[in-house]
């Protein structure tokens, strides 16, 4: 299938109501509405996580409403909270299912945060008509079981593994490596990958220890790996246990290079490991919204959630441009048409970079970035 280059419509969109605007001619969208769903965890301990994901879908919706909607319809954005809880996932897929079957005008899914729920969700939505982008979920069995009305926004593990595992040996130097992992989809799946890539670039795993979601102590864990003498540590988790595990390490002694995976590329991160997350390292799937966007888009967040973007507000934003794109050049809501669409979109620009995707609904060109606390802050050092 012949792939076409567009620009995105969320940017061709707006400056066609600037025109609009500057003539005095209406751009209010007039046919009725079309619903987004946003599934992520809006409450519990990745509130924050799943809120700027719901943030950046918000601005992304506001912006194609202020240019007319799309094709004429209202994009109504709706937040479903799934408590970062498999069991939780499924039911608001099924409120989903049932929105689906009483006739709602409903386009997509933009979920869910995490894989374990993504996975567990993807049940229902594989039968629904919809189409359905996750802004972060990871796994790479998501892509490998023939869903048709899947997508990502972001790289899958398999890249990222590659990434890290080839920085901290070629980049870092390392040869003897903790390998700890949380103990949910994702932590369990990245652990094992990384593992193998350590260990076909010539490097050793000398501890391989498997750690609870939101676990926040770790008085087992420390001494095995303190006893390890690894020369550098890679976590496969969230921003709920990284941080702790860091400023533990630091407290007893074991300073070497600390890389944790995209699930703890955010501000809180750095916030709870006060002064020993200066130097870790934190792999990531997208640029930092400061980089990646300019001042105007900053302010427009600001002002719709009241807040600043955090590191997942663009994968949020650029889910939806995805979206938004797929409809526009199918000229049509109906799921199936939208979702071969997206798959013929080449370079789609976005936030996240230049998206283009497979016949399996991976992106084509997965892109890994590496940053390194400094100052206080995100320094990207890779690429």
């Amino acid at each position: 299938m012949m792939k076409v280059r567009i620009k995105p419509i969320v940017s061709l969109l707006l400056a066609w109501s600037l025109l609009l605007t500057a003539c005095g001619a209406p751009k209010e969208p007039t046919k009725g509405e079309v619903i987004v769903y946003v599934a992520a965890p809006l409450s519990g301990f990745q509130a924050n996580a799943g809120q700027t994901v719901l943030g950046g879908v918000r601005l992304a919706a506001d912006q194609i409403n202020r240019a007319g909607g799309l094709l004429g319809y209202k994009v109504t954005v709706v937040g479903l909270d799934d408590e970062s809880d498999s069991d939780v996932a499924m039911d608001i897929a099924g409120e989903v299912q049932s929105a689906v079957s009483r006739g709602e005008n409903v386009l997509g899914v933009i979920g869910h945060l995490n894989s374990g729920q993504t996975l567990a969700a993807m049940e229902i939505y594989k039968d629904l008509s919809l189409v359905v982008i996750t802004p972060t979920a990871s796994e790479v069995s998501l892509t490998a079981k023939g869903y048709r009305n899947f997508f990502r926004v972001n790289a899958n593990d398999k890249t990222q593994a590659r990434v890290d595992a080839e920085f901290l040996v070629n980049s870092l130097g390392a040869k003897r490596l903790a390998v700890i992992y949380n103990d949910d989809p994702y932590g369990v799946g990245l652990g094992r990958l990384i593992a193998g890539e350590l260990q076909a670039l010539g490097a050793e795993v000398v501890v391989d220890l498997q750690v609870l979601v939101e676990q926040s102590t770790f008085p087992n864990e420390i001494p095995q790996i303190v006893a390890a003498q690894p020369d550098a540590i890679f976590y496969g988790g969230y921003e709920v246990e990284a941080p702790y595990l860091r400023l533990e390490l630091v407290e007893a002694g074991l300073s070497v290079p600390f890389l944790a995976s995209d699930g703890a590329f955010l501000a809180a991160t750095i916030d709870e490991a006060g002064s020993s997350a200066d130097g870790m390292y934190v792999s990531a799937f997208g640029p930092r919204p400061g980089t990646a966007v300019d001042q105007s888009w900053i302010k427009e967040y600001q002002a719709i959630e009241y807040r600043n973007p955090d590191t997942y507000s663009i994968n949020g934003f650029s889910a939806l441009e995805v979206l938004a794109e797929g409809v526009q050049q199918a000229g049509t809501f109906d799921a199936a048409q939208v979702a071969g669409a997206i798959r013929s979109l080449a370079e789609v620009s976005t936030p996240m970079g230049e998206l283009s995707y497979s016949a399996e609904g991976d992106l084509e060109d997965q892109k890994i970035y590496i940053f390194q606390v400094q100052q206080g802050d995100w320094a990207q050092v890779y690429p």
